[in-house]
């Protein structure tokens, strides 16, 4: 690599190593060793180090669930759209559902120890079950059910990668997503 990176080059290495390391491993330094560059490249893209982690927060949050929301909105119709999403998220699928799901868990635990963090990812549990309830009301649940089943089917994903093992067959997100023909009743 050459001094002249993106600063979408920054955000990818920083979400990687975020993923990978954890959140004490976002240092400048390390970061730019990296990708072979010096500091200075750094700072021609970031004023500091809070505005580097605050750009990184809101890329992780318009990767993992905002353009998320996107491609269903634009691939799909109603009707398929929950299945979908349940079924992708549950599937964890090499280069998206893992490392989605390896992201998730790594800002999960940084926002144990920031409160400006933590605030970030209360926005997006929100945005997500905000959204799962209205495909569920599309579906044709009543508004007050639809806010309950969406939190019970999200925290089934959040819980998910703790409680069994993340490798499961494609068949296991299939009968999981088949669930959610249960939850339109």
């Amino acid at each position: 690599m050459n001094d002249r990176l993106a600063k979408s080059d920054w955000i990818d290495h920083g979400l990687r190593t975020l993923a990978e390391r954890g959140p004490n491993a976002l240092k400048i330094g390390a970061m730019a060793e990296g990708l072979n560059v010096s500091r200075g490249s750094f700072y021609w893209h970031f004023r500091d180090v809070a505005d580097f982690r605050t750009q990184l927060l809101q890329h992780w949050r318009d990767w993992t669930t905002q353009r998320v929301i996107r491609e269903l909105e634009a691939d799909l119709d109603e009707p398929d759209r929950l299945r979908s999403l349940v079924s992708s998220a549950f599937a964890g699928e090499p280069g998206n559902g893992r490392t989605i799901r390896s992201l998730d868990k790594a800002v999960r635990a940084w926002a144990i120890d920031s409160d400006e963090v933590a605030a970030v990812v209360a926005s997006v549990d929100a945005d997500r079950v905000a959204y799962i309830a209205r495909l569920l009301v599309e579906s044709g649940v009543e508004s007050e059910k639809a806010a309950y089943r969406a939190s019970f089917l999200y925290w089934a994903y959040l819980g998910q990668p703790i409680a069994m093992n993340p490798d499961f067959s494609s068949a296991t997100s299939t009968a999981i997503a088949d669930i959610c023909e249960l939850f339109r009743r």
